[in-house]
């Protein structure tokens, strides 16, 4: 991703786009030599002399493009006359812009995939495995640790599908001009529009697009960075989301983030186990959500046919929302490959919960067996409430249970305590709802099968900090 938005690949695209349109423009009957077209093409990557000359050129014109037109120029000669031949700065920026931006896409989709594959492997292997819910931030009715995965795994898949339309709904800006009319270019092949038309297909084909956009300004709407902000920091919104409740749970002890054997949580609290992954996550997450902020003000701010305040921005934040993006992408492949679960304190704290929550189940066996619904409810909550002081006003155990067994009122089902208090029988459907979202006819295999090559050869990505 680096690379890809890297200053020599900007500028080397902008070559690229030059030598695509003499190309076409040759091809259509301009007076361009083959010569000229060979030099082009044997100089699309910049070399370090050829920055040089650029940066001499822009400081005394005071324009990027004339200066790289410049640069281009002194590389290939015979083309020198001919380079930009009827367009407007967009056409390189502009259409540039776009290759990377698809680019950028095609790099995210499979990383995306790749974790949405090794969580779903992570919920299959613990669809089983009761744990307490959460609701409103207290215990609640149990589900699985497997179940909790899934909700992750369908909002990743919601963030694959945004992203795939934002990648599918791109289009080429193409060959339009300095206002978006082609009035150069009708000019330049006599008022012939078949002709211009064929131009922008031609040019729209070799850069790898099926469509160009058939209206622009001088730019391509800025909507469409808009848009693809949108996929992004929705994905970002999602990490946060996910970093949040891995956070949660090591707090609890539950479940941790990969830990190294050497690895150093605090520099004074020796015993630290900081989930700094996570965390990474957490940070990277709200900063590229906040950045389509900076997208949506872009896109309001244009004025007319083009205004420039849009270029300085875009600069900055179309290549950080995609390294942020790619950085997280790589943290939470990490995270995820790596995720420890700890059974024993998942079942202490079901434990300490427990009781309470199969009162309910223990009040309808009662009246199953021919007991007064109204007599079991006030036996269980006397005792409840006795237990729960022991709990919190004492720091003891959970000993409901205890003073049911003690009780004569609860002899009919006594020895049915630990039928009702076994977990399992308080996820509902959880384990079953995990094997139908992930089966092979299932929506998320559905939607991974296009990256089929990409997940039977992913490893587990490893950070250097």
């Amino acid at each position: 991703m680096l690379s890809l938005f890297s200053a020599r690949k900007r500028f080397s695209t902008w070559r690229q786009l030059w030598t695509w349109l003499a190309e076409a423009e040759r091809g259509l009957g301009l007076d361009i030599s083959e010569e000229a077209i060979s030099q082009m093409k044997d100089h699309i990557t910049l070399t370090d002399e050829d920055f040089q000359v650029a940066e001499a050129e822009e400081k005394k014109r005071r324009h990027d493009v004339m200066a790289h037109l410049h640069a281009f120029g002194q590389v290939a000669p015979a083309a020198a006359g001919i380079i930009h031949w009827g367009a407007t700065s967009c056409y390189c920026t502009d259409n540039g812009d776009l290759l990377v931006l698809k680019e950028g896409l095609d790099l995210l989709l499979p990383k995306l995939a790749v974790v949405i594959q090794k969580l779903a492997t992570f919920a299959l292997d613990h669809k089983d495995l009761p744990c307490l819910g959460y609701t409103h931030g207290q215990p609640a009715q149990l589900t699985t640790v497997g179940k909790r995965a899934c909700l992750w795994i369908q909002d990743l898949l919601m963030d694959l599908r945004n992203i795939e339309r934002a990648r599918a709904d791109m289009r080429f800006r193409g060959v339009k001009g300095t206002t978006g009319t082609q009035a150069s270019f009708l000019a330049i092949f006599q008022g012939d529009h078949d002709k211009v038309e064929e131009l922008d297909r031609l040019v729209t084909k070799k850069a790898g697009f099926s469509a160009a956009y058939a209206i622009t300004s001088q730019t391509y709407s800025r909507k469409v960075d808009l848009d693809v902000s949108h996929a992004l920091a929705s994905f970002g919104a999602t990490c946060q989301r996910i970093a949040g409740d891995i956070r949660h749970l090591a707090m609890f002890k539950e479940m941790e983030e990969p830990f190294e054997k050497d690895q150093i949580g605090s520099s004074a609290m020796a015993y630290k186990r900081n989930p700094m992954r996570s965390e990474r996550m957490s940070a990277l997450g709200r900063y590229l959500a906040n950045q389509s902020k900076n997208a949506s003000d872009t896109y309001a701010a244009q004025w007319l046919e083009r205004s420039l305040d849009d270029s300085a921005i875009r600069r900055m934040y179309l290549p950080e929302m995609y390294l942020a993006a790619d950085g997280l992408l790589i943290v939470m492949d990490n995270v995820v490959s790596g995720l420890v679960v700890y059974p024993a304190v998942i079942n202490r704290r079901i434990t300490e919960e427990l009781p309470f929550m199969a009162t309910e189940n223990i009040i309808m066996r009662l009246v199953h067996l021919g007991k007064s619904r109204q007599e079991a409810h006030e036996h269980i909550r006397v005792l409840s409430h006795q237990a729960a002081d022991m709990v919190k006003n004492k720091g003891q155990d959970n000993d409901l249970i205890d003073r049911i067994r003690k009780e004569e009122f609860f002899a009919p089902i006594i020895d049915q305590l630990d039928e009702l208090m076994d977990p399992k029988t308080f996820v509902g459907r959880a384990p079953q709802q995990v094997e139908k979202f992930l089966a092979e006819d299932g929506e998320v295999r559905l939607a991974l099968r296009p990256y089929q090559d990409v997940l039977k050869d992913s490893k587990t990505v490893e950070l250097n900090v």
